[in-house]
């Protein structure tokens, strides 16, 4: 069986449609460039707002779950529903009320996430190695680069609560938007 996205004809509509479209690739490239350099540049406003925007999130969540399961009180599973709904709500509001603390519970979470990233990356490049695959070495490093960004996160709680979060948002916008502009372009030239 092949893979349909393969196809000539796929390939060749799915150029049509970029070459059609590259401004407004070129346009979102642009503004996640610039959001991103933003966000690099005053992390710390960047991370506030990641905090608040999942809080809103949850609250909003939990509003419409909390109405739902109100008006099917009959439904098996109502009282989980019930305390899912009040415990969004409740996070929700916790998280606007108080984005700081929010943004030390996120960091712990990425804390927890390079530090399990990058112990599961290091075997899985070693165990490559042995298979004699090429690229093993760039796993490696990337697990390394994981741990040791654990590692300086944690050192530097809770200030590097202000900063971890909307950095790396930052760093993460760029990198997307970049790949944008650089796709848009091969696009308008194609």
């Amino acid at each position: 069986m092949t893979d349909g996205s393969r196809t000539p004809a796929v390939q060749a509509g799915f150029q049509a449609v970029l070459r059609r479209h590259w401004v407004t690739f070129l346009i979102e490239g642009v503004v996640l460039l610039v959001l991103g350099a933003a966000a690099i540049v005053v992390p710390p406003v960047a991370t506030l707002a990641v905090s608040i925007f999942l809080g809103w999130l949850l609250l909003i969540s939990g509003a419409v779950g909390l109405i739902s399961t109100l008006l099917m009180r009959n439904a098996p599973g109502f009282w989980w529903s019930l305390v899912s709904a009040i415990l969004g709500i409740l996070a929700g509001a916790a998280l606007i009320g108080w984005p700081a603390g929010a943004a030390v519970s996120l960091t712990l979470v990425l804390i927890f996430f390079f530090a399990i990233e990058g112990a599961t990356s290091i075997p899985f490049a070693l165990e490559h190695r042995r298979q004699l695959s090429g690229r093993w070495g760039w796993m490696l490093v990337s697990g390394i680069v994981d741990l040791v960004l654990a590692v300086i996160i944690l050192v530097g709680l809770p200030h590097s609560a202000a900063w971890a979060i909307g950095l790396l948002l930052g760093i993460n916008l760029v990198f997307g938007g970049v790949a944008l502009i650089a796709m848009a372009l091969a696009a308008r030239q194609a």
